[in-house]
C-alpha cells in the first residue's frame, strides 16, 4: 500500500503548457507486449508492433524521446494512474467505465470483437455462445463481452494464448480483436472468425490529473493523420487503413 501511495504521488516534470512527464525529455508510454501484431516482444526484449510504432510517431510529434514500458495488459491503467508510465498506447477499448478512471485522447484506430471458433465447430453468432465456454484476455473489454452470453468464461494474460488455446482444442471459441485473430489464422492458428459482434473505438490512455498532456497527444495524432502516418504503420501490420472511421 505505501508503495502504491509513494508512486501515485511521485512528482513529475511539468512543461510549459501543464501537460506532466515522468521525465521532461521523454513520452513514456506502456504496453502489454502480448498482443500480437499491436504489441509485441522482440528476441532483444524490446517491444514491436503497431501501437508500439503510433507511440514512437506520438513522441517524435511531441518532440520528445520514446520510452516504452511493458506492463500486463489488467494493469496498465492502474500503472498510469500511479505513475508508472505517462500513457498507455494498448489498444485500449473507450468505454464509459473505464472513463471513469483515466482520460481517453481521440481514437487512433478502430476495431471491433469477433467471436473465433475451430472450423469443425456450429457457432455462429452470439446466440450460439449459450453454455458455452468462451476464453479472452483478462481485463479486457473482450471478456465483458464473453460473460453477456455464457456464465462460462476463461481468461488468459493475453488474446494471442486465448486463441492458441482454442487452435489446440481447448475452448468452444474466444472472443478478441477481429484484427488479432486474422493475424493468428494468418500465422497457422487452426481456427476461423465468425461474427463481428460491434464496432469500437480504441485510444490512448492518460491518468485523469494530466488532461494537458491528454490534448498534447490529440493535437500529434491529428497530425499524424493528416500527414498519412497513421495510416502508414495501420498498412504496415495489417495491409489496410483501420485507423480511418468506419462508415
Amino acid at each position: 500500500m505505501l508503495v502504491v501511495l509513494l508512486s501515485a504521488c511521485a512528482k513529475k516534470d511539468e512543461l510549459p503548457d501543464g501537460a506532466k512527464l515522468i521525465h521532461k525529455d521523454t513520452f513514456t508510454f506502456a504496453a502489454s507486449g502480448e498482443f500480437k501484431p499491436f504489441s509485441y516482444v522482440k528476441d532483444d526484449l524490446t517491444m514491436t508492433g503497431f501501437d508500439i510504432e503510433v507511440g514512437n510517431a506520438i513522441a517524435k510529434e511531441l518532440g520528445l524521446k520514446p520510452v516504452q514500458k511493458r506492463m500486463k495488459f489488467k494493469g496498465l491503467v492502474e500503472g498510469i494512474n500511479t505513475g508508472r508510465a505517462d500513457a498507455a498506447v494498448a489498444s485500449h477499448t473507450v468505454t464509459p467505465q473505464r472513463s471513469k478512471h483515466v482520460i481517453f485522447t481521440t481514437p487512433y484506430y478502430y476495431s471491433g470483437p469477433q467471436i473465433f471458433t475451430r472450423p469443425d465447430s456450429a457457432i455462429k453468432t452470439v446466440k450460439d455462445l449459450s453454455g458455452k465456454e468462451v476464453a479472452a484476455a483478462k481485463g479486457s473489454t473482450y471478456a465483458d463481452i464473453a460473460s453477456k452470453y455464457t456464465k462460462n468464461v476463461k481468461v488468459y494474460d493475453s488474446d494471442i494464448t486465448a486463441l492458441k488455446a482454442l487452435s489446440e482444442g481447448r475452448h468452444d471459441a474466444v472472443i478478441t480483436d477481429f484484427v488479432t485473430g486474422k493475424t493468428a489464422i494468418k500465422e497457422g492458428y487452426k481456427i476461423t472468425g465468425r461474427q463481428l459482434i460491434e464496432r469500437s473505438e480504441q485510444a490512448v490512455v492518460v491518468a485523469k490529473d494530466n488532461p494537458k498532456l491528454a490534448k498534447d497527444i490529440n493535437r500529434a495524432l491529428e497530425k499524424l493523420r493528416k500527414d498519412g502516418t497513421l495510416a502508414r504503420i495501420s498498412k504496415k501490420y495489417f495491409g489496410e487503413d483501420i485507423t480511418k472511421k468506419p462508415n
